[in-house]
């Protein structure tokens, strides 16, 4: 018998101290959305609860309300919406006014919830709830049914209410600090002057960009885009032809790049019946298409002599040719042009007009890299995840605290569009292999997870040129660090980066303080 006990003892002190170190674990979160999902997936396993819902709102939040932060799993999603809507919201609010933690073999049996309509609507039986913090109330973990037969025992009860005790703190930082992001976003004057979708972020750059967008799009001037392949300027393009007066009407992209050079201008102006090998019918070109519209030219750096001559045309007297006609025909349009090349330099070199260059050239805005919006990548990586999770009909995935460093660290040379690509595998991935979180290794497959003590990889495969400038920075920030005794504040810096940023680094490469 002693012996049996000392075998429950060692299980349970076990467990005990796997908690607690996932509970430090998610101490390294840096964003509350994440936070949220990993800290209900972390008791939910823990418990064994089938069903579970997460809410937090700060200090003062009426819950009746929609809460700030809120996830749920084990539900679908009419039931995620009736949840939030009615089911045992009785019971949580009897958590969150009492503030003690509340657990009930069956709710429609019990005296204390039986009456209330959201448990006889929703059948609620077994439930274990505990409010979030410990002076001040930030929200409340719910959980029901288990995965094993039966209801919660007292440990469960008492393990919850450790949980939420714990998380309190990281839960009241995390608030803080998004709170304090989205009355500071400097994108918030702009998204309520624009019609936008789908715009992720709240950096600076960002900000100066939709500044931007906002001061063109009501005028019928027309602007070139500039910036690196997949920064997003179609995407501007969109938000400028949506918020201008010609809304209503066809938003036209050609790519130039993607044209072969002798149907570049029947493309553009449209073509007679024999016009050219081809033509056995009238074909209208993307210019009519446009019409009382914008037509976006992407990659306009890549148009052939004699198209930027037609082009020329088009621009000065809103008239053009189709090709065979000797009529001129006259646009009602505005031109949108995109490009990631060097148009000036395009010019010494003579591969552009220089007089199209300054036709195109009334109102230049740059779209900035991804390397210029770092803070916007936590942000853009859930939303593309979320995407991804939908189109290819995936549970919903979360991601873990140190592929969120790795990311926010990486280097991204294909910017927006190579992120996004990158999170979509990297959900494909996670989900082949049964799981419901983003590991490093689903986003970042052919680079190793961690760089060892010593700086090199721990696989042996040959480095990506990503990979040796991780390692590189790697070794340099462990050499640094060691040289300055890990003061943090020195490294940076030395650096020349922010504190932040290095603490992101440290983390992301997996640093550690060397024993001696």
């Amino acid at each position: 018998m002693p012996r049996e006990v000392d075998q429950n003892t060692d299980v349970r002190a076990v467990r005990e101290r796997d908690l607690y170190l996932r509970l430090l674990n998610l101490g390294l979160c840096d964003d509350l959305e994440p936070f949220v999902e990993e800290a209900l997936a972390l008791i939910t396993e823990v418990v064994g609860a089938h069903q579970g819902l997460l809410e937090l709102g700060g200090a003062g939040t009426d819950f009746e309300d929609t809460p700030c932060w809120s996830t749920a799993c084990g539900f679908s999603d009419a039931e995620v919406d009736t949840l939030r809507r009615v089911m045992s919201r009785g019971i949580i609010a009897e958590a969150l006014s009492s503030g003690k933690p509340i657990i009930t073999h069956s709710a429609t049996e019990d005296e204390r919830f039986e009456h209330r309509e959201s448990v006889r609507e929703g059948h609620i039986e077994a439930v274990v709830c505990a409010p979030i913090g410990h002076r001040v109330t930030l929200g409340a973990i719910y959980l029901q049914r288990r995965h094993e037969p039966g209801p919660f025992s007292e440990q469960d009860r008492a393990q919850v209410e450790l949980f939420a005790r714990h998380i309190g703190p990281y839960a009241d930082r995390l608030l803080a600090r998004t709170q304090s992001k989205q009355r500071s976003d400097p994108t918030a004057p702009f998204r309520q002057r624009l019609r936008i979708c789908d715009v992720i972020g709240s950096s600076e750059a960002l900000a100066l960009v939709l500044n931007e967008a906002s001061l063109v799009a009501p005028l019928d001037v027309d602007v070139l885009l500039t910036g690196d392949s997949g920064t997003g300027k179609s995407q501007l393009a969109r938000i400028i032809h949506d918020n201008s007066p010609r809304a209503g009407r066809p938003l036209v992209d050609l790519n130039c790049a993607a044209i072969p050079e002798p149907l570049v201008e029947s493309e553009l102006f449209g073509a007679l019946p024999g016009s050219h090998s081809t033509a056995s019918r009238r074909v209208d070109g993307k210019v009519q298409a446009a019409q009382g519209g914008t037509l976006l030219l992407d990659e306009v750096g890549e148009l052939s002599p004699t198209a930027q001559a037609k082009l020329l045309q088009l621009l000065q007297e809103r008239v053009y040719y189709p090709l065979g006609s000797t009529r001129p025909v006259r646009a009602n349009l505005r031109i949108i042009a995109a490009t990631n090349v060097d148009l000036e330099a395009h010019v010494k070199d003579k591969r552009f007009r220089e007089d199209l260059f300054y036709r195109l050239n009334v109102m230049q805005i740059r779209v900035p890299s991804l390397a210029e919006r770092k803070q916007d990548i936590a942000d853009l990586a859930h939303h593309f995840c979320a995407a991804a999770c939908t189109k290819h009909r995936l549970r919903r995935l979360t991601f873990s605290a140190h592929l969120l460093s790795a990311l926010k660290a990486a280097e991204w040379p294909g910017n927006v569009r190579q992120l996004s690509h990158a999170i979509e595998a990297g959900a494909i991935r996670a989900a082949g292999a049964g799981l419901l979180q983003i590991e490093h290794d689903h986003v970042f497959p052919s680079e190793p997870t961690l760089i060892s003590k010593h700086g090199s990889p721990h696989d042996e495969r040959p480095p990506t040129l990503q990979g040796a400038t991780r390692e590189f920075q790697a070794q340099l920030i462990r050499e640094t660090l060691e040289e300055v005794g890990w003061n943090v504040v020195e490294a940076a810096r030395r650096l020349e980066v922010a504190r932040s940023h290095l603490y992101t680094l440290i983390r992301a490469f997996g640093i550690e303080r060397s024993r001696r």
